[in-house]
């Protein structure tokens, strides 16, 4: 299957850029209306917005490229005053990309208002087809929490996904492959449709360290950043192998002490580095890949976590979008070797993960970007709310163990909607 091309850019998109005057103790979430919102914060900065000035959506193998293609010409076309001239100011577009190329649709899209915060410098973009009227920016009505929610097994039970487990852990020790990541689906409901807002809120005031997205119904707190690329410089954070924190702040230096001697998710985590390491490798002239992980301490897990970092040498011909596209899907969540993984994950996971694992994030028009990985995630439509998590299996993967580290992931957007 690919993906039909994108049909010419109607009009060019007029973009006005400018300063604001933002208390620092707004946040962005609370400016946010429902009116098909978007956002990408960590720590409290980053981008928020509303509306669609332009979308284009692509599903299939060339999902990327297609989606690429309708971005060149859109900003080729577009005319832009940027009187702020910051990573996240001017001509901006959101996407959020399936795992697989029968994973339905992929989207870009350009909101019609975006506020940005970087440090203590703030502003407004207002993009559409003719002339800008400045928005009138003052606090949203204030989302409601999900009412009624209650929470059912996806596609299959713990006891039926640990069985899935085995089998894979057998192909494993059969020689089959080094390293498959394995994901199960929650599925919650309420009583009236999830204002997609209050989630948000929860997830960026609970993982402050994540970076909080949402863009066409998929929402998350991703501690993952699949590539940054800023004015030359590119960035990678990897995460594999997890242990779930108790709560007691000792005992977790203990268990984040075994963690990093772990040989089993030292192992699943060298296959996943590697795997970034070798798609950024033709893009830089100089990289840099740390020896050996380091812990990342978050409120429910810990994982082994590794920043690689290069400069690119080809930027004006390769888009973090298209550097996305090169590390997706990393070992991270696929496995190792990825061919013979993602097709073992055909077989045996039993589900359409959809945008969950895919790149989430944002691009400017000069390619500069960040897309994280859609982790930590959930889609929501109307009244219902679809959990996702995965956990990478190796040859000292115990089933049981796996389904706990799966329920510690679901928690961030568990608690969320509660």
């Amino acid at each position: 299957m690919t993906s039909a091309r994108p049909d010419p850019i109607e009009g060019p998109l007029v973009v006005r850029t400018q300063t604001l005057e933002l208390d620092a103790a707004t946040a962005l979430l609370d400016l946010l209306p429902a009116e098909r919102p978007v956002s990408w914060l960590h720590h409290g900065e980053g981008l928020v917005g509303w509306g669609v000035a332009a979308e284009v959506r692509t599903r299939g193998a060339d999902r990327f490229e297609a989606a690429q293609q309708w971005w060149t010409q859109t900003c080729e076309r577009a005319v832009v005053r940027d009187q702020v001239q910051q990573p996240g100011s001017g001509l901006l577009c959101f996407g959020s990309f399936g795992f697989a190329e029968d994973s339905g649709d992929s989207v870009l899209v350009v909101p019609e208002v975006l506020i940005g915060r970087r440090g203590d410098q703030a502003w407004v973009t207002t993009v559409g087809r003719d002339a800008i009227v400045p928005p009138t920016l003052r606090p949203a009505d204030p989302a409601t929490a999900p009412a009624d929610v209650v929470f059912t097994d996806g596609s299959r039970d713990g006891e039926a996904w640990m069985l899935v487990v085995a089998e894979a852990v057998s192909r494993i020790a059969a020689g089959d492959l080094e390293k498959v990541v394995l994901a199960r689906d929650l599925v919650a409901t309420a009583s009236a449709p999830v204002d997609v807002r209050w989630p948000l809120s929860r997830l960026a005031a609970d993982y402050p360290t994540c970076w909080t997205f949402h863009v066409d119904g998929l929402f998350g707190a991703t501690p993952e950043m699949l590539v940054r690329r800023e004015r030359g410089l590119v960035t990678s954070r990897v995460l594999a192998g997890t242990i779930r924190r108790t709560g007691d702040d000792t005992r977790d230096l203990a268990l984040a002490a075994t963690l990093a001697r772990s040989s089993k998710d030292l192992e699943e985590h060298e296959y996943a580095v590697r795997s970034v390491a070798d798609a950024l490798d033709q893009h830089c002239s100089s990289m840099s890949v740390p020896e050996a992980p380091f812990v990342l301490h978050l409120p429910n897990v810990m994982h082994l976590a590794t920043d690689v970092n290069g400069v690119v040498h080809d930027a004006e011909q390769v888009s973090s979008l298209q550097l996305a596209a090169s590390l997706h899907p990393s070992a991270a969540v696929g496995g190792t070797p990825t061919p013979t993984a993602l097709a073992l994950i055909t077989e045996l996971e039993g589900m359409d993960r959809g945008r969950y694992a895919g790149p989430v994030g944002w691009m400017d028009a000069d390619g500069d970007g960040e897309w994280g990985i859609a982790l930590r995630s959930a889609e929501v439509s109307g009244a219902k709310v679809r959990l996702f998590a995965g956990c990478g299996i190796v040859a000292d993967s115990d089933p049981e163990a796996e389904l706990a580290e799966s329920q510690a992931k679901f928690l961030p957007v568990r608690d969320s909607l509660t």
